[in-house]
């Protein structure tokens, strides 16, 4: 597909089970051009130390940033701080009267710095060292300094990220994401002509659509407020597209019966999305994205709904005027539902039916081909064998909707997807070290895992308590963080057990997670080519391994084409009598995961060959699979033992036994320790592109 994103590739395994094959590391394995080392735009945040002291960025130590025009005031006698020049000086001064003079010459050595005394003398101090004042000036107030200071991190987020695997054109891509800015308030919008001139195209688009009327507001009747969102738009390379203005809908303000009835509209499983990389990689089919200008505009409005005026073009004479709303528009509540029936009804005249595993899926079957298209709101994923009707579909929704085609799929939901010559990774850096600038973890100290080993999280009737609306929205994020690190999961679904009532510990768990984060910002899923699409996966569960209520957490992973594809980390519902009855009702879950993913693949055109593997490390539970044994044992999950027998009867799964060592699923349940926990991430397939090493 032209040139790669990245280097590095993956052995085949050596093993029939996805993860047991011995994996190279990248550097072994490099087949494309690198790129150059890089160092984070990112400016770190610096600290003054219990002393007072500060240290300076001189020598070979890595410097995260600069503090430009930093004002220290009121220090009395000790440290003063400049960002005169590109050299620092920092020193313990106590006269008054010292005023400091900064060399014209930015290539001057911190020597030159020249202190001018009462006298008018020149005083060159060392770095360092104090200057006392003369007795005729001793005691008068110190004079405020705007002084200099390049601070070092001792964990600088750009040991920790690093492009030099990726190509020159997947670099720039990176970098161009990361260096973009978008305004948070109107006013900074409209002051800005790139902002200004994209508000004002959305207008245009909206007027040309008669999306509304204008009239005074009828009596009883209320309005919905309104809102600018901004963002950008990425061309295949990384440049910028287009700024783009989108005006929202305040939708939380309707009133259901009132200016909204029926809501409901599907979204693309992220599951489904990934197994469609996974056969991408396996198959080598393209991967296209496209966009639609204004999605939500192209479906009608039934109920009556009435807006308020645009921020930045409210009329000053007319304070009644309102917009009658004739189309939906972003942010309705009605809206989704409005615009994918719209989509759908298209889509079926193309000749595409809907998968039943997931409605946002359209497949066209013809000649033994297959051509896929996803869709998420308005993004969309087209993919398969037959390049003639991807392209003939391209050109069929250009015609029915006004379309902005952004080539190979680099850039979704979020996701930054990199392709090399037989694999694809996926990963959210981009994410993550936003993640860690907003809540100032940029220099943070590492952690190896995200969980303590033996944590001991839950509620206490002593706990302090803490602030539960940052602690929902940390975890909020993390979980959004989830759908490309499953490294994440058992921590993270640890943590969300504590939203009502969020506790110092439990805010303690979640910096742990944002400071793994900072061992490997960059960590993602890589699909490799293995050159089968059989189904298979791992489950586990740990009894009684919640301390509050004894109840048991299950996890488990699946994989398509040797390729993790989903996983679950969750606690079960009801207290299990044993440890054989919490892996049985853990079984359970992952043979319905699994089942989902053979209708998937079903509709897809490829049937599994053989039953599906569910690997487990609980010879009780396997053998109560098999046989109607131990009924003492069995009576409490009687639904699950017939669901079980009876996929079983028909040949559809098997449950191989695994030993603990090799249970891969083990890491969804507990914490577990380092050793333990980056082998089995090295068998997942959970690689680090973005490794400086």
């Amino acid at each position: 597909m032209g040139n790669d994103d990245y280097v590095g590739g993956l052995a085949k395994g050596n093993d029939g089970r996805p993860g047991m094959e011995e994996r190279p590391p990248l550097d072994d394995a490099g087949d494309l051009e690198t790129g150059v080392n890089w160092t984070t735009p990112f400016q770190d945040r610096r600290k003054l130390d219990d002393a007072g002291d500060l240290e300076t960025g001189n020598g070979d130590d890595v410097v995260c940033g600069d503090l430009e025009n930093a004002t220290i005031l009121d220090y009395g006698q000790n440290d003063v701080v400049s960002d005169q020049g590109q050299n620092d000086v920092v020193s313990d001064i106590s006269e008054p009267d010292l005023e400091v003079k900064t060399s014209p010459s930015p290539s001057s050595p911190p020597s030159s710095q020249i202190l001018q005394g009462p006298e008018g003398q020149e005083v060159i101090p060392e770095p360092n060292l104090s200057v006392l004042p003369s007795r005729s000036t001793r005691g008068k107030p110190p004079k405020k300094y705007e002084p200099s200071l390049k601070a070092k991190s001792t964990y600088p987020v750009a040991n920790y990220v690093s492009t030099h695997r990726l190509s020159k054109s997947y670099e720039s891509f990176v970098h161009q994401i990361s260096s973009v800015s978008i305004p948070n308030k109107v006013q900074d919008a409209l002051r800005d002509p790139k902002w200004s001139k994209a508000m004002e195209e959305e207008m245009e688009a909206l007027q040309k659509n008669n999306t509304w009327e204008l009239i005074g507001l009828p009596k009883g009747k209320k309005t919905v407020g309104c809102k600018w969102v901004y963002t950008i738009k990425h061309d295949a390379d990384g440049s910028v597209s287009r700024y783009k203005a989108r005006l929202v809908a305040k939708g939380f303000t309707q009133t259901y019966g009132v200016d909204y009835d029926e809501t409901f509209a599907p979204v693309a499983k992220i599951n489904t999305i990934r197994v469609l990389l996974s056969l991408a990689a396996n198959l080598d089919w393209p991967l296209k994205q496209l966009d639609v200008k204004n999605a939500f505009l192209h479906g009608d409005l039934a109920e009556e709904v009435y807006m308020s005026l645009p921020p930045g073009y409210e009329t000053t004479n007319k304070t009644d005027v309102v917009c009658r709303l004739k189309k939906s528009l972003y942010g309705l509540k009605q809206s989704p539902r409005a615009w994918f029936g719209r989509f759908t009804q298209a889509m079926k005249r193309f000749g595409y039916k809907q998968s039943n595993s997931d409605h946002t899926l359209f497949l066209k079957h013809q000649k033994g081909k297959v051509t896929v298209l996803i869709i998420y709101v308005d993004d969309m994923v087209i993919t398969g064998d037959d390049r003639e009707e991807i392209r003939r579909l391209q050109q069929q929704l250009a015609s029915e909707f006004e379309m902005k085609d952004l080539g190979d799929l680099r850039y979704f939901l979020g996701i930054e997807v990199a392709r090399g010559s037989s694999s694809i990774f996926l990963c959210q850096r981009k994410y993550v070290l936003d993640l860690l600038s907003e809540t100032g973890m940029l220099d943070c100290r590492p952690a190896d895992t995200p969980i303590e080993q033996n944590h001991r999280l839950a509620e206490y009737p002593d706990q302090v308590p803490t602030d539960r609306a940052r602690y929902q929205r940390l975890v909020g994020k993390l979980i959004y963080l989830g759908h490309t690190r499953p490294d994440l999961a058992y921590a993270v679904s640890v943590v969300s057990q504590f939203m009502h009532n969020p506790s110092e510990d439990h805010m303690e768990a979640v910096v742990r997670i944002l400071r793994y984060l900072k061992r490997a910002p960059g960590k993602g899923l890589m699909f490799s080519k293995h050159h089968y699409l059989e189904v298979s996966g791992y489950t586990d569960a740990d009894w009684a391994g919640c301390i509050t209520d004894r109840r048991s957490t299950s996890g488990y992973f699946t994989f398509v084409g040797g390729n993790l594809v989903t996983w679950k980390s969750k606690k079960q519902k009801v207290v299990a009598r044993s440890s054989a009855e919490a892996e049985y009702r853990g079984m359970a879950h992952g043979v319905c995961e699994l089942l989902w993913l053979r209708n998937l693949l079903r509709d897809l055109g490829f049937k599994p060959k053989r039953a599906m593997e569910l690997f487990c490390d609980n010879k009780a539970a396997i053998e109560i699979s098999h046989n109607p044994v131990q009924h003492d044992r069995t009576k409490h999950v009687e639904v699950d033992r017939h669901f079980i027998k009876e996929k079983l009867d028909a040949n559809l799964i098997a449950f191989p036994f695994v030993p603990t060592e090799e249970q891969l699923a083990d890491v969804l349940t507990k914490g577990v320790s380092v050793k333990a926990f980056h082998d089995s991430l090295d068998k997942l397939g959970i690689r680090d592109v973005y490794a400086p090493t």
